[in-house]
C-alpha cells in the first residue's frame, strides 16, 4: 500500500532528504543499494518501511521520493554518494543553473524549464 511520498526541493530539501533516507535505511535494515538482507535483525517482523519504500520485482526497496533543485551540484552529491543506488535516477531532477536568489528568475524562466518534468515524476511516484 502506498502511503507517503516525499518531495525534497532546493538545496536544503535535498540535503535533509538525503540524510532522512539514510536514517530510514538504517532504522529498517535496508542496505545502501536498497536490498534488505534476508537474515536482518533490525526491525524484524516490522513492515512499516512499506510506508516510505516501494519494492521492485527484484526485491530492491526504492524510496517514494522526488528530489528537485534548479542547480545540479547538490543532487549530483546524492547521485554519487553512498546511497546512490538506493534512488531511482528519474526521481532526481535538476536544472542547469540556479535562480541566483531571484524569485522572478526561478519562477518565470529557470523553474519553468523543469516544472513539467517534476510534476510528471510526482504523478508517477504517487501511482
Amino acid at each position: 500500500m502506498r502511503e507517503c511520498v516525499s518531495l525534497h526541493i532546493g538545496q536544503a530539501g535535498v540535503q535533509i532528504g538525503n540524510a532522512c533516507w539514510e536514517l530510514y535505511c538504517l532504522e529498517h535494515g535496508i542496505q545502501p543499494d536498497g536490498v534488505m538482507p534476508s537474515d536482518k535483525t533490525v526491525g524484524y517482523g516490522d513492515d512499516s518501511f512499506n510506508t516510505f519504500f516501494s519494492e521492485t520485482g527484484g526485491g530492491k526497496h526504492v524510496p517514494r521520493a522526488v528530489f528537485v533543485d534548479l542547480e545540479p551540484t547538490v543532487i549530483d552529491e546524492v547521485r554519487t554518494g553512498t546511497y546512490r543506488q538506493l534512488f531511482h535516477p528519474e526521481q532526481m531532477i535538476s536544472g542547469k543553473e540556479d535562480a541566483a536568489n531571484n524569485y522572478a528568475r526561478g519562477h518565470y524562466t529557470v523553474g519553468k524549464e523543469i516544472i513539467d518534468r517534476t510534476l510528471d515524476r510526482v504523478h508517477k511516484v504517487v501511482g
